[in-house]
């Protein structure tokens, strides 16, 4: 029986219902990315941030979350799983409430870092328990729901961050979380039995310093990018520290009798195959969605409610391809073949998308909406099949750690580096006279022009066209990715279905010799 199998008579009839609490807990972690963005003119206003504590107050959960995700999925493998989802939803539930009331951008930041802190102790226990309550036949639905909650939660933020700063403060944003983690742990405490790891008991404190380094600088210098460009001095010296963290941290894990991060995991080609699909797959889609979004909204004219409200047909795809169509293409196809599926139909949305015109072309960008979420809802599940399955379950919570911290800077580096493409097509598109403007941003541009009707329609036409070119590239990145991916897990399988055969062909000899 395979590391993962769990036979059907184990099967706990609470497993639903354990379910329901972690992927509630999930929503809120995803939701509180996103949710944020509507808020930032009420907390400007209301607590007189300045520009550099509003980015902070944005990236301080990011930052923190990212940088502590495989340290807290480690310690949490070693210590109790329990123990650390019940520790990670109360320090997440009291940072919300510290934010809500936040009297000065300060004390906000500081909320933020717990939720950051709480979050990361969340995030990886929601999969890893998952994967330890659902036996073979069940776990690709579970995940699947798993998967759609989470792509749910970063799609409805600003929906419903719009919906509570029409009708409450802009605090509602952080209070909405203290129910939930309220509720949470009285459902955890009662549901959840107690996990963890019992041959790596001593935690490695180095290895979780190192690694909270390298990401932490690593994630800092990919989110700089936007803002300060590749090759500013701050981008260049904070990205080599993290490669240099990263190459010590690597070294020691190597050398150290009780690694936080078993090297060896990277040994398997079926984990070394999701990781990389779901690195690239974050790639393309944060990337995708973000050249979306300022097409939605300076384009066609939505304010940023309404074009988070435009992005529902997505979630609606990504959340019925999860549940309902991902655990049929694995039975069917395979997890190689379904990813590669995915990819195809998130690679057309994205076209799709792309082409719509700007004019009275909402039933084609819904369409496109449509495949995009489908096509993601069909391969996100299957990419976190493949990589739980891939490596011991007792650490199931540094694994799921791995991958949501190489998601979050494949997200960073598809916001960096589409956002880049878009700026150097839009700024060689335009007149000279406007290329310095255009450098910075598209409102820059529009600022630049005077009130002159006939600048105004080249700049907008000059970043119509750097769109679409820009969203053509994003979608070769998760069509090439997410096929290479696929041809590596499907390669991994054919290695996997081969050695079981070399041993069942074995059976009958050692049954002779007995």
């Amino acid at each position: 029986m395979s590391q993962t199998q769990m036979p059907h008579t184990q099967r706990d009839p609470r497993r639903w219902w354990i379910l329901g609490v972690l992927c509630t807990s999930l929503f809120v972690i995803v939701l509180d990315n996103t949710i944020l963005n509507v808020a930032i003119p009420s907390i400007t206003e209301q607590l007189g941030a300045s520009n550099a504590q509003v980015q902070w107050t944005l990236n301080a959960y990011t930052l923190v979350l990212s940088g502590l995700l495989i340290t807290a999925g480690g310690l949490s493998d070693r210590l109790g799983r329990k123990r650390a989802l019940l520790a990670g939803l109360a320090v997440f539930g009291a940072g919300s409430l510290l934010g809500a009331f936040a009297p000065s951008p300060h004390i906000l930041i500081t909320a933020r870092v717990l939720m950051g802190v709480g979050a990361a102790f969340l995030m990886p226990g929601t999969l890893a328990v998952l994967v330890r309550t659902f036996d073979d036949e069940e776990r690709p639905r579970a995940i699947g729901i798993w998967a759609a909650v989470s792509s749910a939660g970063m799609a409805l933020g600003p929906v419903l961050g719009g919906f509570l700063l029409d009708h409450f403060w802009w605090g509602s944003t952080f209070l909405i979380n203290v129910p939930v983690a309220v509720v949470g742990l009285l459902a955890m405490g009662v549901l959840l039995p107690e996990s963890k790891d019992p041959g790596h008991a001593r935690p490695d404190l180095i290895g979780a310093v190192l690694a909270t380094l390298s990401v932490v600088a690593l994630v800092w210098a990919v989110i700089s990018v936007p803002r300060d460009g590749w090759l500013a001095p701050q981008t260049l010296g904070v990205g080599l520290l993290g490669l240099v963290c990263v190459t010590v941290f690597v070294w020691w894990e190597r050398r150290v009798a009780d690694p936080m991060l078993d090297m060896a995991m990277f040994a398997n080609p079926k984990f070394r195959g999701a990781v990389f699909g779901g690195i690239l797959s974050a790639f393309g889609m944060a990337g995708s969605l973000f050249l979306l979004t300022q097409d939605l909204q300076f384009l066609r004219g939505y304010d940023p409610l309404e074009a988070g409200a435009q992005l529902t047909p997505m979630a609606i795809g990504v959340l019925a391809s999860s549940i309902l169509v991902s655990p049929r293409v694995l039975k069917a196809a395979g997890v190689g073949k379904g990813i590669a599926i995915g990819v195809t139909c998130s690679a057309a949305g994205l076209l799709t998308v792309a082409l719509a015109p700007d004019d009275n072309g909402y039933v084609v960008l819904v369409v496109g909406l449509l495949l995009l979420g489908g096509g993601a809802g069909i391969s996100g599940p299957l990419v976190a099949n493949a990589l739980m399955s891939s490596i011991p379950r007792e650490r199931a919570n540094t694994g799921s750690g791995v991958n949501n911290t190489l998601q979050e800077l494949g997200s960073g580096l598809g916001v960096g580096v589409l956002g880049a493409v878009l700026i150097g097509i839009f700024s060689q598109a335009v007149p000279d006279t406007l290329r310095t403007a255009a450098s910075e941003s598209y409102p820059e541009a529009v600022a630049a022009v005077s009130g002159s009707p006939e600048a105004l329609h080249e700049v907008q036409d000059s970043f119509a066209h750097a769109l679409t070119l820009s969203q053509v590239v994003g979608a070769l990145a998760v069509l090439v990715g997410g096929w290479i991916a696929g041809a590596l897990l499907l390669r991994a399988e054919k290695a996997e279905k081969a050695r079981a055969a070399a041993e069942e062909a074995k059976e009958p000899t050692r049954a002779g010799a007995d």
